[in-house]
């Protein structure tokens, strides 16, 4: 059997690196599609990866434009022949309490971190069902279970997210596609280290593990999700985030 090819949005991001990192050694082909305007972030990117030899490449994309998903999909199916797993790990943030939030403020998310979920999966759910095969994993955030202070936006989105996952794990489960979340915590990325240290800090108080997650960690979970055999994993949210947030 030919590799199983799958695309990460935010693919040259922090956790989207350490994804694509992971299933390319799952033994995926796997394609990081982000905004090709990201120079420096995309040479870094490419250092990081060069080991893997081509089993990681870049397709640029915006995920927030419809026809930007299409043209992506479509170079990726040309090039490989199928997209048999979808990670939408690409997101923003802009956070400000509601009062002072711009109405750009709120789409300009909503374009990125829930669109973008939409229009990556109406381009390639219907060739999942066809093949009978597909694995679609949503990166939510432990904000949407609990909300936080300054992100009315992204809470909504992460948890719309979720919502998504379900309804559209029960449309496709017949079909052999599955579609989960992962909610991750706090862990080492960009955005998070550059919260002020004294508040970070105060975070890695409340985490019960004492100590934020590794991208390593929603990695393998993705990977886990992603797996041949995990076929009767699906609707489900996966929580990673060393008991920050706990719930049944």
């Amino acid at each position: 059997m030919s590799k199983r090819v799958a695309v990460v949005t935010g693919g040259i991001g922090g956790l989207g690196t350490a994804i694509c990192k992971q299933l390319a050694a799952e033994g995926r082909q796997v394609v990081a599609a982000d905004l090709g305007s990201r120079e420096e972030r995309l040479a870094a990117f490419r250092e990081e990866t060069r080991e893997y030899n081509g089993s990681i490449v870049f397709f640029p994309a915006d995920v927030s434009n419809f026809d930007d998903c299409s043209n992506l999909v479509k170079g990726i199916t040309d090039e490989y022949g199928s997209v048999d797993i979808v990670v939408n790990a690409a997101g923003i943030t802009r956070d400000t309490s509601l009062k002072k939030m711009s109405q750009d403020q709120w789409s300009d998310l909503m374009h990125v971190n829930l669109d973008g979920v939409f229009n990556m999966c109406r381009h390639t759910v219907d060739g999942m069902t066809g093949r009978g095969f597909g694995r679609i994993v949503n990166i939510s955030s432990v904000n949407g279970q609990t909300g936080q202070f300054g992100q009315t936006n992204y809470s909504a989105a992460k948890a719309g997210m979720h919502g998504f996952t379900m309804a559209l794990a029960r449309e496709v489960a017949k079909k052999g596609v599955t579609v989960n979340s992962v909610s991750p915590g706090y862990c080492k990325t960009e955005m998070v280290m550059k919260v002020p240290d004294d508040i970070r800090a105060q975070i890695v108080a409340q985490i019960p593990v004492g100590r934020l997650g590794e991208p390593s960690e929603i990695a393998r979970t993705v990977a886990f999700l992603t797996a041949d055999d995990a076929g009767f994993i699906t609707g489900a949210n996966i929580p990673v985030n060393g008991g920050y947030f706990m719930s049944f």
